[in-house]
């Protein structure tokens, strides 16, 4: 099989355009195929804010009302896709950006909550493969913004960390997929305060004594639990690690790895 690299990046490196560049530079010499998922950073709560539509954030997840649902659209889906497609482009990295509503790329229904209404935030149901691999095979480096739909015309805000994990499990049939967090911590510290505390494996075990020690807790438990699913489900190998060093993160050289035991 042949090598592809899914990496997501989050919204603190797209908020930062001096190592936003570098980590683009990184992404476009990355050898074979490869995709790239992206959140939003703190620009959707600001042009939102800036419109006077109120943001509330539960456990991480943005609550996406069809306000908020016209501002990350144009944010994520426009502004910061693009962006992200022209920098690549001209560093030598032929790449095209997407949505889940293109070539029905990523089908998803509207979430539902016992206690909680996300509103217009979906949930993946699946993924067109053929879609993706078409773009792959002829050359194309795939930028994916975190907007899906439910193919009933409906538009829909989706965890990119998500995105990138059911994109990893679907490709695997396919590929020998190496799924990359890229965030701002080295990997996954046993101290957040202390960056020589990197946990550098983390087998399911280990992942249930560093929950009930809570070790792990907020916004990295989803990202750990979307790197055992995806492990889980025939993916080669996940790695979470700092964006600084995507090359050795490519390499496993760096980060923390996701493993099935």
């Amino acid at each position: 099989m042949e090598q592809l690299a899914i990496i997501k990046i989050g919204g603190q490196v797209i908020d930062q355009p001096e190592a936003l560049d570098l980590f683009l530079k990184d992404f476009a010499n990355i050898p074979g195929k490869k995709i790239l998922v992206h959140g939003g950073g703190k620009l959707a709560t600001t042009v939102a804010e800036a419109m006077g539509i109120s943001q509330q954030m539960i456990d991480g997840r943005r609550i996406t009302d069809a306000e908020t649902l016209k501002v990350v659209t144009m944010v994520y889906a426009g502004y910061i896709n693009k962006n992200l497609v022209a920098a690549l482009q001209g560093k030598g990295c032929n790449a095209i950006g997407i949505t889940g509503a293109d070539v029905n790329a990523i089908l998803a229904e509207k979430r539902v909550h016992p206690s909680v209404d996300f509103g217009f935030v979906g949930d993946i149901r699946s993924v067109n493969v053929d879609f993706f691999q078409s773009l792959l095979q002829a050359g194309l480096s795939i930028v994916m913004a975190p907007i899906t739909h439910d193919q009933q015309g409906q538009l829909l805000n989706t965890n990119a960390d998500t995105i990138a994990q059911e994109l990893a499990k679907a490709l695997s049939s396919q590929y020998e997929v190496d799924l990359i967090y890229c965030f701002e911590k080295a990997g996954v510290l046993r101290d957040v305060q202390d960056i020589n505390s990197l946990i550098p494996t983390i087998n399911p075990a280990g992942f249930e004594i560093l929950k009930a020690q809570q070790i792990v807790s907020a916004g990295m438990l989803p990202k750990l639990e979307n790197a055992f699913a995806a492990v889980h489900a025939g993916v080669k190998k996940v790695t979470i690690g700092n964006y600084a060093e995507l090359q050795l993160l490519v390499q496993q050289r760096a980060g923390t790895t996701i493993t099935h035991e």
